[in-house]
Parts: structure tokens; C-alpha cells; sequence
């Protein structure tokens, strides 16, 4: 059975391409370049995952990301952090090292505006171009290939990459100069945490009333109640089901990078930096891969 969800593919033109990375998200937006026709070849740190990508979907593998991204157009990456993100790009087997002047990285990552200002201005340097492109939709959005990505580049760099991101995309947006993709995930961040704390405190409080909230939540998600968590995450919080999604780990990794972001250009975020600490709670309670959505289990 594929790791993936089957798609309508636009028809653009076949690339060369490279995936470096291949976890929850990378392994399956791999698969979707590829079956949109792309040629592409992977590099992942653990090389039995690699293994296991070329075994499903062809291709090829390489040792390092220089390998990987030799002859490749466009080369696209998804590791965990900054420093993931350093390893795979600088240094004598970095991805960078291994590029065709011309050719862009694409960097999946949720990461720092910092690093991607960084990484920009060192793949300028050896003339070529670096595109900060974070993504929502969690792992479903990426098995589906409906993934929302919130772009920071050069207008040329993005326009060269879009037709092939959209593989994996359902809308791939340039919203501004290196590090603005980075810089609107941290605003889609700040959004999820305040609106999931908000829905685990209303079921909560329903629970402690007596409704029957399944029903509750049906009714008022067809008012101005309603939202994509509450669609997707209000009755399996009511049935205290947290084993998928986007895990507490991640999410306090990246409310980390919103808080950092904050005390750089002075933005109050007290509601957040309050879920943040709520975040770290479910963590002691041993919750560091419970869905987001186990924010609920402090109330209960």
C-alpha cells in the first residue's frame, strides 16, 4: 500500500530533483514529485529510509546531499532544525557544495528567519538561490499532496520552483524576501496554539457540565465557533485519542522560534509564551509525542 494518497498531478514540465530528508513530511512530498514525473533522487542521514523511498517509488539514493543534489534543478529539503538544516546545506558534503549555478534549495523546514537569511545570502554567494518555504498541514496535508507553503525568496527563484512544488501543495505562496516563509509559519504557530488551548478549555468545561459534546461540537461548528482543529481535533479530544498529527515536541520547537522571533522585534505574545508553558506540562506528563491536541489532559 503506498504512503501516499493518490492525485491529480498538473502537467508541467519533468525536473531534476533532490529530496533531502525523508521523515514524516519529506518521505511522502518526495513520493508526490515523483509520481508527478519528476526525476528524483534522495538523501536521508539514516540510509535504510532512503532505501525504503527508492523500493516504493524508484529513483535514486546518495550518501551524502552533495551527492544527492548533483545535476539536480531544484533541490528540496526537510529536517528538524537549524542546525539539521546547516548540516545538510554548508560544508565540503553539503547540498550547496554539490549545486549547478542556477539551481535553487527549497527548504521545507520550520526553522528560524535567521537561518534562512543566512543560507540565502551564502547559496547567493556561489551563485545560486535559496527559498525559505515552511509548511501547514501536518502530516495528512503531506500524504495528500495538500500541503499549504508560505515562501521568502527571490520572485525568480520562487516562479522556477512553484510548478514542481505543487506536487505536494494546494496553494505555494511568496509572501516576501528571505526569511518571510519563516516568518508566517511562526504566525500560523501563534494561531494553533491559542485556538487549541481555547477548544481543550471549552470541552472541558462542557465535559464538566454534563453535554453531550460530540453533539455540542456539531452544533457549533456550524457557527462562528468553527474551525479546522475543531473539524478535526474536537471529538478525538473528547475521546482522549492523541496518537497522531503534529507532536508536542514540534510544536514546542516552534513556539520556541516564535518566542525568540518576539523578543528580537518586540511583539507581546502573552497568550502564547502562556501555551507554551502548557506545552511543556503535557511534556512531564509524558506527552512529547501526543498529537498538539493533548493540550486537554492538563484540564482533565
Amino acid at each position: 500500500m503506498s504512503s501516499i494518497a493518490s492525485k491529480t498531478y498538473e502537467t508541467v514540465p519533468a525536473c531534476r530533483v533532490a529530496f533531502l530528508g525523508l521523515g514524516v513530511m519529506g518521505f511522502p512530498m518526495a513520493g508526490h514529485l515523483a509520481k508527478a514525473g519528476h526525476s528524483v533522487t534522495v538523501y536521508n542521514r539514516s540510509p535504510a529510509k532512503a532505501q525504503a523511498w527508492v523500493a516504493e517509488f524508484g529513483g535514486a539514493a546518495q550518501a551524502t546531499p552533495r551527492e544527492a543534489a548533483a545535476g539536480a534543478d531544484i533541490v528540496f529539503s526537510c529536517v528538524g532544525n537549524d542546525d539539521d538544516l546547516r548540516s545538510i546545506t554548508l560544508g565540503a558534503d553539503g547540498a550547496f557544495a554539490g549545486m549547478a549555478p542556477g539551481a535553487v534549495l527549497v527548504d521545507h523546514t520550520t526553522a528560524s528567519a535567521d537561518v534562512a537569511r543566512e543560507l540565502y545570502a551564502a547559496a547567493k554567494n556561489l551563485g545560486l538561490a535559496f527559498v525559505d518555504a515552511p509548511v501547514s498541514g501536518g502530516q495528512a496535508g503531506a500524504q495528500n499532496g495538500m500541503l499549504t507553503v508560505m515562501c521568502g525568496g527571490d520572485a525568480a527563484a520562487f516562479e522556477k520552483v512553484q510548478p514542481a512544488a505543487m506536487a505536494f501543495s494546494r496553494a505555494f505562496t511568496l509572501l516576501g524576501a528571505s526569511g518571510a516563509g519563516q516568518l508566517t509559519k511562526m504566525v500560523n504557530q501563534i494561531c494553533i496554539a491559542g485556538l487549541v488551548q481555547a477548544l481543550a478549555e471549552a470541552i472541558a468545561f462542557g465535559q464538566k457540565a454534563g453535554l453531550n459534546m460530540p453533539q455540542v461540537l456539531d452544533v457549533i461548528g456550524k457557527g462562528a465557533a468553527q474551525s479546522w482543529q475543531l473539524d478535526n481535533r474536537g471529538k478525538t479530544m473528547v475521546a482522549d485519542q492523541f496518537d497522531f498529527g503534529f507532536a508536542v515536541d514540534w510544536m514546542r520547537k516552534d513556539l520556541g522560534l516564535v518566542l525568540d522571533e518576539a523578543k528580537r522585534n518586540g511583539s507581546r505574545l502573552p497568550v502564547t509564551a502562556l501555551v507554551d508553558q502548557f506545552y511543556a506540562d503535557v511534556q512531564a506528563m509524558g506527552g512529547h509525542r501526543l498529537d498538539t491536541s493533548s493540550l486537554i489532559k492538563r484540564l482533565r
